[in-house]
C-alpha cells in the first residue's frame, strides 16, 4: 500500500533546503493553504516550488487548498481575546483595534439568527457567545479566550447555513495554477455530493481533486462524494468546531468504521502531531492514537501547523513516516 504524508508549507518551511529535508524525511506532497497568502504571494510560492521540483527526479505534487464556502476572518493585527471581554464582529475585509473582528462573508451574518448563538474561532482556540446582532454586526462575549489572528476559520456550532460554492479568489487561484502539471486541489467545507459534483465540473475531469470532510453532512454523504473525488481528507479541526468535541469524536468513530467501504484513499487531518509544533517528539497519546488510526485504514496524514509554523517541521515529517511504516507492518501481520 502506498502511504501519503502531506506537509503544509509556511514560514517554518519556506526554503529549498527545508523542502529537501522534509522530502528525505518521508513527505510525499506539499500543501499550500491559499486562504493565508495573497495572489502575488501565491505566484512567488509556485515559481519557487516549480523551479525546485524541476531539479528533482521524484517530484512531490503541490496541493492548493481552496477556501470553498468556508468562513474566515479578514485581516487585522493579532491580539489576545480575554475571557469575559466583549468583542464586535463586523462585515468587513479589514479592521483595526482590539475590540473588533472583520468577517468578509455576508452569509455569516444571515446565519446568526439560525444558530445556537455560539461562535468558534480558529479550530476552537477561542469561543464567543452572541449577545446581540444586526444585519452587519454581531456583538459577543468571550467565553474561551486565546490569541486570534487574520484568516483563521470562524463558524457557528451546530449550524448548517452558508452559501455554497467557490470564492472569487478560488477562481483566480485556478486561473493562476491550472497550467502547472504538479498542482492538485483540495476543496474545503464540502457540504454534500451535489456540491462536490459541481466542484468537479468546475475543476474538470483532468484535475486531481480532494474533498475535505469538515461537516457532518459531508461525512454522512461520503460514499457519493467519493464518486466526484480522487481522495478524501477527514479534517477534525473544523469538524470539531462545527459539531463540538463530543460530537466530533462520535462522527470520527462512525466514519472510521466505514474506511474499507470507501473507494478512494482517505487521509487523516487536524492536529495529528500538534505537540510537535513546539516539541521535537510526539506525545505517547499521539503515538498510540495515530498507530491505531493508520492501522484501521487511513492512507496517510496531513500535517498543518506542525510543518507550516512549528519549530520542528523536519522532525514532524519523520515522525509521521515512522507511524506509517509501523502501521503498515502491523496491517501486514494482521492480514498477511
Amino acid at each position: 500500500m502506498n502511504y501519503e504524508i502531506v506537509a503544509t508549507l509556511g514560514p517554518s518551511s519556506s526554503t529549498r533546503d527545508m523542502w529537501n529535508r522534509m522530502t528525505r524525511a518521508g513527505v510525499t506532497a506539499f500543501r499550500l493553504n491559499t486562504s493565508h497568502v495573497s495572489l502575488p504571494e501565491l505566484s512567488r510560492w509556485l515559481d519557487r516550488l516549480g523551479s525546485h521540483l524541476d531539479s528533482l527526479e521524484q517530484k512531490p505534487p503541490v496541493i492548493l487548498d481552496l477556501q470553498g464556502n468556508k468562513w474566515r476572518l479578514g485581516d487585522f493585527d493579532s491580539f489576545l481575546l480575554e475571557p469575559g471581554g466583549n468583542i464586535e464582529l463586523v462585515h468587513a475585509e479589514t479592521a483595526h483595534g482590539r475590540d473588533i473582528l472583520p468577517v468578509p462573508h455576508s452569509d455569516f451574518f444571515r446565519a446568526v439568527s439560525l444558530s445556537a448563538g455560539e461562535i468558534v474561532l480558529g479550530d476552537t482556540r477561542a469561543v464567543l457567545a452572541v449577545e446581540s446582532f444586526t444585519p452587519g454586526s454581531v456583538k459577543a462575549r468571550v467565553v474561551q479566550g486565546g490569541v486570534i489572528s487574520s484568516r483563521k476559520g470562524i463558524t457557528f456550532t451546530h449550524s448548517t447555513f452558508r452559501s455554497e460554492g467557490l470564492q472569487e479568489k478560488d477562481r483566480e487561484v485556478l486561473v493562476q495554477s491550472r497550467h502547472l502539471d504538479f498542482i492538485l486541489y483540495a476543496v474545503s467545507y464540502v457540504k454534500d455530493a451535489v456540491e462536490m459534483a459541481e466542484y468537479r465540473r468546475v475543476l474538470g475531469d483532468r484535475a486531481y481533486v480532494i474533498a475535505k470532510l469538515e461537516r457532518e453532512s459531508a461525512v454522512d454523504d461520503t460514499q457519493r462524494i467519493a464518486l466526484s473525488s480522487d481522495e478524501l481528507w477527514l479534517c477534525r479541526g473544523d469538524l470539531g468546531a462545527e459539531a463540538g468535541f463530543v460530537g466530533m469524536a462520535q462522527i470520527v468513530r462512525r466514519f472510521s468504521d466505514t474506511l474499507n467501504e470507501i473507494a478512494v484513499p482517505v487521509l487523516l487531518a487536524g492536529q495529528v502531531l500538534e505537540h510537535m509544533t513546539r516539541n521535537p517528539v510526539p506525545t505517547r497519546s499521539e503515538v498510540c492514537h495515530l498507530y491505531d488510526a493508520l492501522s484501521r485504514g487511513y492512507r496517510g496524514l496531513v500535517l498543518s501547523d506542525e510543518t507550516a509554523v512549528g519549530r520542528y517541521p523536519e522532525e514532524s515529517c519523520r515522525a509521521a513516516a515512522m507511524f506509517l511504516a509501523l502501521s503498515q507492518s502491523g496491517r501486514k501481520a494482521m492480514y498477511g
